[in-house]
Formats: structure tokens, C-alpha cells, sequence
């Protein structure tokens, strides 16, 4: 039997003289089909635009042997919008093929410092494809540009610096210096080295983006936080306001809540005590000597939450804010002097595989996301952004989430509304709330936990530790909620009979 000689080629092949009889044989039998002048492909379920995006490059390369990949596909590392792949090659046409056009220009070869890409085809050097996008293009009719936008390039400049720091940019500016004259870029080298230069502060260049302007006044920020903060605001713009009046209580039930709170708090983050031992921690001064940073870490947070003229504070700016939440960490930890009790983090943190905003970006994403907040209209709503925002950004090395719960019990209690508290049955709910958030961008499951747990404390009686402790009990407050989940046992809000 003969050989069939397309039986070993790839998904998508060239046809060639030596090949045209047995494609053409191919082609009446109904094995392969072709999708492009000369291209053929032996998957016949697939649209041709997934096989030929699946198959980018090796394409590339046989329509534009030895092409360079430039201007914005250099940046973009994909095909444009319309599906343009720009390239310098010695080819004159456009190719059209199903959901790509292969736009050739002619322009200086590749130079050492490009770099090697698959099927013989180079891709532009960073510093070569900046300067290349410097140049103005003109877009024809529904065409998208050969080269990026200013807007787009501060954008790709400023995650270039979120990404390796600031010296990124010293050093693609260096290397644009030194390949300009090869490419005779002289002019573009210009514009680049201005919009570096506005974009660290050290040039008056206008800049077109926000993300750009707030880097030039040395509070950058995180675009993808931002963009989380604007879904969570739209979220609480479009819920019902509720609005649940804190009940009159004795100054013994007002501490108990204040205890609870700041037990419950600690206890979502691991420090753990049985209520007893806590209650000696902050009423009693009591300090195991085995723990003495636990117990402080309650005692702070108490402390805090128990002070209504603490917790009638609230930011009216970017700078109030700071200084809001550096001085209650500085109360929080302060028995931890090797946590920064009181400054923002030096190194990004993390949590799993969630990363934190950076340390150059805390303030300016605290600041952006304060924009936001000023325009939130009632408590809840207010006190729900503020936890987010500030568990999000994690602005300190530690601490992060009960300083957050504190923000958002402080924008409850000075509007005289009851406090939200997180009981340890609930920790499952609202850490999964968070991260459906942070995750994949879901607010609903966030403001439906919060707007139930203040619905749950409005409920129950806090009267004092003893009496109150069995209540909470009763609704299953202690359980662990992983066992809890195992037996089927939810949160019960208090039905008023102890």
C-alpha cells in the first residue's frame, strides 16, 4: 500500500508542488479542506478561524518566511482586535485569511537583539517595539492601528513598572538610546524618553491615563483592584438600603458586644482563646505568660471597637484614611513591633495564591478606592465598601482583616446602626463571600453575607459575657464550621426566647 505522504504534516500544512497530487486526491475524497491560498488542514470540525488561530505562528511564518513580528503585536504578543498581525518582512501584500490579516511593512532587519520565535520568525526586542509604536499610524476605514495608542502605551509602560519596578524603565529607556540610530528612530526615542519621564514624575509631559497621572504624582495604583472596587460599588448602588438602628443598650451590653466583636475578630485569623480566658484578657488585664502577643492582639483590638469616640471616626479624604487605619494598626500590634505596628507594608503579601497590591500602590489604591466610597449613600453600603477595600488592598504585613472588620464597624457605629460580627460558625461564609469577590469578580455572595450577619447581631440580646455567651451558643455561634458543615448545622438568628 502506498504511503500516504500528508499522513505524518500537522494539523495545518502548506501544499507544494511535491504535495499537489496527493492534496488534490485529499481534497476529492474529503479528508482535508483549505482555508487559505496553499493552506490546507486535515481537521474538518473546527471553524477555520479556531484552526488558524490555533496555529498562529507556524502560519506567520510560511506566508512571511523570516518576518520580524512589530509595532503593537509586539506588545500585545496576539493579534489585534480586527485580527491584524503586523509584521516586517520583505512581503508586499496583506494576507486575508479566516480571522486574520498578516500586514506586512517593509523596515530595518532584525537585529541581535531580537529575539529568536518559532518557525524561523523574530520578535521585536522590548525596547525596539516601543520605539516602533512611537511612530504615528494611520487606521484605515475599520482597521485597528499598526502602532499603540499614547493611552495604550502608558498603559503597557506603567504595568511594566508594577511588574519589575521603576528601574524597568531606566533600563528599556537605556536600551532604546542605544538601538535608535540602527533603526533610525531618533525622533521616537524622544517622545519614549518623555513619556518615561512624566510617567516617574521627572518630566511636565500630559498624560493621557489615569493610571498614567497618578503614577506621575507618586500614588500609582492597581487597575485590577480598581476595577473590583467599581463591581462592588455598582452592587451596592443597585441594593435595597437597609438600614437597622442599634439597639439601646446598657454600657454592660455595649462592652459585651464590644468583647464579642473583637474575640470573634481574633478568632477568624487563629488566635484563639476559650471566652473565658478572653474575657480575663480584656476586663481583668490578665496576660498569659505563654501568650502575651495573643492576648494583646484581643486586648487591641478591644480597645479599639470599645471606644465610641474611636469608632465615630470616619476618613473624609485619601490622607484621613491613612492615618485612620496606620493609627489603629498601630494599637492593634502593638505587641508585635516586628509586624510595622502602625506602617504600611515594605514586601507584597499574599494569601494561597491571591496577591496582595504592591507596596508602591497601597496608598494610591487606597485613594482611588476612596473615590468611590464618598459617593456610597448609606452606612451599610459604606461599611461593606470599606471592609473590601481595605482587606483587598492588605495595606500592612499583618493585621489586614481586623483592621478592615474595625473600618467597617466604625462607618456602622457612627451612624448610630447596628455592628456586624463574624461568629466562628460564619468564618467559612464570609472568607468564601470574599474571595468570590476577589476571585472571579462576584459581589452578591459579599454584601448577602454582611447584610445577614447585621441582621444576626440586631438579634440576639447582648447582655453580659455569661448570659450572652449562652445565647450564642444556642445559635451555634462557637461551632467550627467545618464540622458544623458536616452535620448540617447553620447560624441561627436569635428568635428572642433565652
Amino acid at each position: 500500500m502506498p504511503i500516504n505522504p500528508l499522513a505524518s504534516l500537522p494539523e495545518v500544512f502548506f501544499s507544494t508542488t511535491t504535495l499537489s497530487d496527493a492534496v488534490a486526491r485529499a481534497r476529492a475524497n474529503g479528508t482535508v479542506r483549505q482555508i487559505g491560498p496553499r493552506l490546507y488542514t486535515k481537521n474538518l470540525i473546527d471553524a477555520p478561524e479556531q484552526v488558524i488561530r490555533r496555529n498562529l505562528w507556524p502560519v506567520v511564518a510560511a506566508y512571511a518566511p523570516e518576518a520580524l513580528i512589530a509595532d503593537r503585536t509586539a506588545i500585545e504578543n496576539a493579534p489585534a482586535s480586527d485580527g491584524s498581525v503586523f509584521v516586517i518582512s520583505d512581503r508586499k501584500r496583506a494576507v486575508e485569511l479566516p480571522g486574520i490579516t498578516i500586514r506586512p511593512r517593509r523596515g530595518p532587519p532584525a537585529l541581535d537583539t531580537d529575539l529568536p520565535f518559532i518557525g524561523g520568525l523574530r520578535l521585536s526586542s522590548q525596547a525596539r517595539a516601543f520605539l516602533d509604536n512611537m511612530a504615528p499610524s494611520r487606521r484605515r476605514g475599520s482597521e485597528v492601528s499598526r502602532t499603540l495608542t499614547q493611552s495604550e502605551l502608558e498603559t503597557r509602560l506603567d504595568d511594566l513598572v508594577r511588574r519589575n519596578g521603576a528601574e524597568a524603565l531606566n533600563r528599556l529607556r537605556d536600551e532604546a538610546r542605544r538601538l535608535a540610530p540602527a533603526l533610525g528612530r531618533e525622533t521616537e526615542l524622544v517622545e519614549l524618553d518623555r513619556l518615561i519621564g512624566a510617567l516617574l514624575g521627572t518630566r511636565e509631559t500630559p498624560l493621557e491615563t489615569d493610571r498614567g497621572r497618578a503614577r506621575s504624582r507618586g500614588l500609582p495604583y492597581d487597575p485590577d483592584r480598581m476595577a473590583l472596587f467599581e463591581t462592588l460599588y455598582a452592587e451596592l448602588r443597585a441594593t435595597a438600603p437597609a438600614s437597622r438602628v442599634a439597639r439601646d443598650r446598657s454600657p454592660d451590653g455595649r462592652a459585651t458586644l464590644a468583647f464579642f466583636e473583637a474575640y470573634f475578630s481574633n478568632f477568624i485569623e487563629g488566635t484563639e482563646f476559650e471566652v473565658a480566658e478572653a474575657a480575663d484578657i480584656v476586663f481583668r488585664n490578665r496576660i498569659p505568660n505563654a501568650r502575651p502577643a495573643d492576648a494583646h492582639d484581643v486586648l487591641g483590638t478591644w480597645r479599639i471597637v470599645s471606644d465610641p469616640l474611636e469608632m465615630g471616626r470616619r476618613p473624609r479624604t485619601p490622607a484621613e484614611l491613612y492615618d485612620l487605619v496606620r493609627g489603629r494598626h498601630a494599637v492593634l500590634m502593638a505587641a508585635r513591633p516586628e509586624k510595622g505596628p502602625g506602617r504600611f507594608k515594605q514586601e507584597t503579601n499574599r494569601a494561597g495564591r491571591t496577591v496582595f497590591v504592591a507596596p508602591d500602590q497601597v496608598e494610591g489604591t487606597l485613594a482611588g478606592g476612596f473615590e468611590l466610597y464618598r459617593s456610597l449613600d448609606t452606612p451599610l453600603a459604606r461599611a461593606v465598601y470599606m471592609m473590601f477595600l481595605i482587606s483587598e488592598v492588605h495595606p500592612f504585613a499583618d493585621g489586614n482583616g481586623r483592621i478592615a472588620r474595625i473600618m467597617m464597624n466604625a462607618e456602622l457605629v457612627a451612624e448610630g446602626e447596628e455592628r456586624i460580627i463574624i461568629p466562628t460558625i460564619f468564618r467559612s461564609n464570609y472568607l468564601t463571600s470574599l474571595k468570590a469577590l476577589s476571585n472571579t469578580g462576584n459581589p452578591r455572595p459579599l454584601v448577602r453575607t454582611l447584610d445577614f450577619a447585621q441582621r444576626w447581631v440586631l438579634a440576639l440580646p447582648w447582655r453580659g459575657i455569661a448570659d450572652t455567651q449562652v445565647s450564642l451558643t444556642r445559635v451555634n455561634a462557637f461551632m467550627d464550621p467545618a464540622e458544623a458543615d458536616d452535620v448540617g448545622i447553620r447560624l441561627q438568628i436569635h428568635d428572642g426566647i433565652d
